[in-house]
């Protein structure tokens, strides 16, 4: 569809040069869409009042007199202090919806987004639900858009836990390929954990543990690699369900970098950016205090010679932008981060790594909660694995499907279930703004009413079955004559300006908002103006084409979120 916006903007703006002369050429007149009066509202004269010394209503009418609009608009009103109201002709609005034109970013850029990041020898959990399905949607969108992106999914496979891991491996008489799984290292590594804890003698062995992987130990790294590996498969068959696009490829550890920890260190302590502080390579940047007003040092080399998650940090922020070329790096990363990645993209700068033209930015979010408003657990107070939380909510919605639709046949059932309930599960997380936390809540999330996945998989569902009645009858061209047709068609045309700012603001509940809202209005739509039963042939077909372009729409922006769009429910 095209944006009406797009030709909209250039006759206001010459409008606003021939009204006031050359020095206001290229003045935005503020196009918005509007519900108080017209289908869209400029209120550039607000701005221009000041600079032209003329009341808002005066220069709000000579930027009227002086548009060329007549083949656009129906009706011009100046009203209130100044705002311009456009309704749009008929014609006009049809052939927007009409138009096939695909949105594309004016000025594309490279993008390197950071998102899931599971550690190795732990099962994923709900915790990681957020960072993997934000992460792939803000992907999706960018791509469609045009721009450049990279993924990379920085997995935890390096450091003191690692050490305290394979020793407590050795101590069991770990025995190089044997068959083990990720739920027996998880169970494994929360052992490790509490020996580390409570045995001294133990805990200094893990340590050693770590300097010999990090020095490249063969028996440590051979132990190391299995435990990559069987991770790995688990992450696999993770994104797989959740039907996310990250893959081995995408992968660049933690563990990566270690090799130019040393020269990242030595850089930053060359150029004066870093200083021995009690023991440690410190920097500090300006701006970042503790509690007790003393600056806030970013740890770059321990005082024992190691490293941390913040020098990987600093080395991954290099990488990405001397390496890969980085224009945007965005990292979706949970809110207690914040303060973390605020530092690092600060060094960053105050290397050189970033600069106005190479940009960083945390797409912070906050955390799922239970019922009882805590964080997300199972009764027992342990997180939940994600693998099980898909599969019950495909069970659920499998339940679901069968009473509301019992007459699809077993294998049908079984495949909307499985795009119902996964679809559910991402929706209810991406339709929240991303800053806030949300409840998680089954009857919510799956319920065919309310902002909800499956209510928007109905709606391109109910638009597939009216195809399958319409007895070879081919849509026709666009029409706009009732209220609710142009309703839709305004909500449809709106659909290129909404990703666009989903990718400017990194935020996926402006798409989903907007779907919902394009949902709705189908509905009031298909209550109000009969399809296959409308008055005229042409009324019918132009009815038949509304429908089609707002499945079209619909399962585009589904798959924009990562969600699937049933034929059938």
């Amino acid at each position: 569809m095209a944006d009406p916006l797009l030709t909209l903007r250039p006759r206001l703006e010459a409008a606003i040069e021939a009204a006031f002369g050359a020095d206001y050429r290229g003045n935005d007149p503020v196009l918005r869409r509007s519900d108080k009066g017209g289908d869209y509202q400029a209120n550039a004269a607000m701005a221009l009042a000041k600079r032209v010394g003329q009341p808002p209503r005066d220069v709000a009418a000579a930027i009227v007199e002086h548009a060329d609009l007549a083949d656009l608009v129906t009706a011009v009103e100046v009203a209130g202090p100044g705002f311009i109201n456009l309704t749009l002709t008929g014609d006009f609005l049809g052939a927007c919806v009409a138009d096939t034109t695909a949105p594309r970013a004016e000025h594309p850029e490279r993008f390197i987004v950071d998102y899931s990041a599971p550690n190795v020898a732990k099962e994923m959990h709900v915790g990681h639900l957020r960072s993997t399905c934000i992460g792939d949607s803000l992907v999706r969108v960018l791509e469609v858009l045009g721009h450049t992106v990279i993924r990379q999914n920085h997995i935890g496979d390096w450091g003191t836990q690692f050490g305290m891991l394979i020793e407590h491996l050795l101590d069991l008489g770990w025995a190089s390929g044997g068959d083990h799984s990720i739920a027996d290292l998880n169970a494994l590594y929360q052992e490790a954990q509490a020996k580390f804890r409570s045995d001294a003698t133990f805990a200094e062995r893990a340590r050693q543990r770590v300097v010999a992987l990090q020095a490249g130990d063969s028996e440590t790294l051979a132990i190391w690699r299995e435990l990559v590996a069987e991770s790995e498969r688990h992450f696999d068959a993770v994104y797989e369900r959740l039907g996310v696009r990250l893959t081995r490829d995408d992968i660049c550890a933690e563990s990566f970098f270690n090799p130019v920890l040393d020269e990242v260190a030595a850089e930053l302590e060359r150029d004066g950016l870093a200083r021995i502080d009690e023991g440690a390579l410190c920097v500090f940047p300006p701006g970042f205090t503790g509690r007790d007003g003393e600056p806030l040092p970013l740890i770059v080399r321990k005082s024992d010679g190691g490293y941390g998650y913040q020098a990987t940090d600093l080395a991954a922020a290099r990488y990405r932008t001397t390496q890969l070329h980085g224009d945007r790096l965005v990292y979706v990363v949970g809110s207690p981060q914040a303060q973390h990645l605020a530092m690092v993209i600060a060094v960053a700068r105050m290397a050189g790594w970033l600069d106005d033209s190479r940009r960083a930015e945390h797409v912070a979010f906050g955390s799922i909660l239970g019922e009882d408003k805590k964080p997300f657990k199972t009764r027992s107070g342990e997180n939940v694995k994600l693998i099980e939380l898909l599969d019950e909510a495909v069970e659920r919605a499998a339940a679901v499907i069968a009473e509301k639709n019992p007459e699809l046949d077993a294998a049908t059932r079984a495949e909307v279930a499985r795009q119902v309930g996964i679809g559910a599960v991402k929706y209810a997380d991406l339709a929240n703004d991303r800053v806030k936390d949300y409840v998680f809540d089954w009857d919510r999330m799956l319920s065919f009413d309310g902002n909800t996945a499956p209510y928007l998989q109905y709606a391109h569902a109910r638009i597939k079955s009216i195809f399958r009645r319409t007895e070879g009858t081919d849509p026709g061209p666009v029409a706009i004559d009732a209220p609710a047709e142009r309703a839709l068609a305004l909500q449809l045309v709106s659909f290129d300006e909404v990703v666009q700012a989903t990718a400017d603001n990194l935020q996926p509940h402006r798409l989903a908002g907007y779907l919902f809202e394009l949902a709705q209005a189908f509905t009031a739509f298909y209550e109000a103006c009969p399809v296959l039963r409308a008055d005229t042939d042409a009324q019918r077909a132009s009815r038949l084409a509304l429908c089609e372009v707002t499945a079209s729409t619909l399962s585009r922006g589904l798959e924009l979120l990562g969600i699937e769009a049933p034929d059938r429910m």
